[in-house]
């Protein structure tokens, strides 16, 4: 799975203020990016454990400027020399963007993330794409999702099939719960992060598609 794959960076600790890394490092811009990221719209990207790490890189492959945020200021040393942008917590990268991808390891940092003190929900514009690519209850999904509704905002569940080397190599599969709209509107952001990108119906049923066994993601591959 890919949520036992990556390291544990986000839990239960209180977020870490991260500007002190701002002086140590410098800022450089992937080679052939910088002119795409003048006409793209900023995206939010939270949690850079070994998935996350490269699914933001290949973002920035693809011009997308980034906002980053993880509790461990380290893992944003290196995404910070290649471009990206750093916030000090998940509510100051909900100010900026309005889309966000978040890939963290369990359904109580997805909670914590997005509902807690400094989360996304508390400070979200209207009309916000939220995609969580965590690996989590699918009750949560909807709980959040719900969450999310209220302040106006749009939260899609997209768990990945795939491994470290997937997200390397972006050949990531994206199994998304949402409408059918709401679905198109993530969709070019995946597509800079994975190979098969797939609507699975409302929220909650990309976790639950992430637990078919390989043949039968395969197959719901196959015939969309």
């Amino acid at each position: 799975m890919a949520a036992s794959l990556r390291r544990y960076f986000f839990c239960t600790k209180r977020f870490t203020n991260v500007s002190s890394i701002h002086t140590h490092v410098t800022t450089r811009r992937i080679s052939g990016s910088s002119a795409r990221m003048g006409s793209r719209a900023p995206v939010g990207f939270i949690g850079l454990g070994n998935m996350g790490g490269f699914m933001a890189k290949n973002l920035l492959k693809q011009g997308y400027p980034l906002i980053a945020f993880d509790v461990y200021p380290e893992s944003l040393i290196e995404i910070q020399e290649l471009g990206a942008s750093i916030a000090n917590n998940p509510a100051e990268v909900a100010e900026k963007v309005d889309k966000i991808v978040t890939m963290l390891p369990s359904s109580p940092n997805v909670i914590d993330v997005y509902l807690g003190n400094t989360g996304i929900l508390k400070n979200v514009n209207p009309g916000t794409l939220l995609i969580d690519s965590s690996t989590i209850d699918p009750a949560v999904a909807k709980q959040v999702s719900a969450a999310a509704e209220k302040k106006g905002a749009i939260m899609l569940d997209a768990p990945v099939s795939g491994g470290i080397n997937s997200a390397r190599e972006a050949t990531l599969t994206f199994m998304v719960g949402g409408k059918e709209e709401e679905f198109r509107a993530a969709k070019d952001i995946l597509d800079c992060m994975g190979k098969n990108v797939v609507n699975t119906g409302p929220v909650g049923t990309g976790q639950v598609s992430y637990g078919f066994s390989p043949l039968s993601i395969t197959c719901l591959v196959y015939v969309t």
